[in-house]
């Protein structure tokens, strides 16, 4: 086996954080929680399916009250905005300095809704919601954490839920996804194909 060809390609000093050298594509979500006498919702690209059970997680530092949130009362939404929720995605990111009250300002400032089952906002207008009983915190990569939830209520919307009889392709272009390309820029996903999955290949 040759060594990989690395004549076109750039060393990255792993003593530095690589990611802000590189696109790389995640998912945008917005995590709603309770913050003491009021609520909060906060931006998280760093976000996945916890396996294939009903699990979901999200990369956090305690640096944000987000952490904190989930720590204490043990909960918390998942809204997955469409593309033309950027802008309203990029509110609930507004710094708590610059902005004075953000749980305030942000809940005012957007369109939001309740959790059936959990004390926490999501944002309307989305096409999936999760709401999660906090599963396990693991703290320990750099400053930052991996918060885990288990999905009790998953709410989807009806032109983008998966069934046999619609053409996935045609269904995603006429309904397109959000993607958040780190770091800074986002997608509109309408043109998508078939993976080439081997022969008997099962997950």
């Amino acid at each position: 086996m040759n060594p990989l060809a690395l004549d076109t390609f750039v060393n990255l000093d792993p003593k530095t954080p690589i990611w802000d050298r590189v696109y790389t594509i995640a998912p945008l979500v917005i995590i709603g929680s309770k913050e003491g006498d009021s609520y909060d919702l906060a931006p998280k690209h760093m976000a996945a399916p916890m396996g294939f059970d009903n699990y979901f997680g999200f990369v956090c530092t305690p640096d944000h009250k987000t952490y904190h949130n989930i720590r204490q009362y043990e909960e918390f939404t998942v809204s997955f905005p469409n593309p033309d929720q950027v802008l309203m995605a990029s509110l609930t990111a507004s710094n708590r300095k610059s902005v004075g009250n953000k749980t305030t300002s942000v809940l005012d400032a957007l369109e939001v809704a309740w959790g059936h089952t959990v004390d926490a906002p999501v944002v309307a207008g989305c096409y999936l919601y999760l709401e999660c009983a906090l599963h396990r915190i693991v703290d320990g990569f750099g400053t930052n954490a991996l918060i885990t939830g288990y999905i009790h209520k998953a709410y989807v919307d009806e032109d983008l839920l998966r069934v046999s009889e619609i053409d996935e392709g045609d269904q995603i272009a006429r309904h397109p996804l959000l993607a958040y390309i780190a770091n800074g820029r986002f997608a509109k996903i309408e043109q998508t194909f078939n993976f080439p999955f081997p022969k008997d290949f099962s997950k």
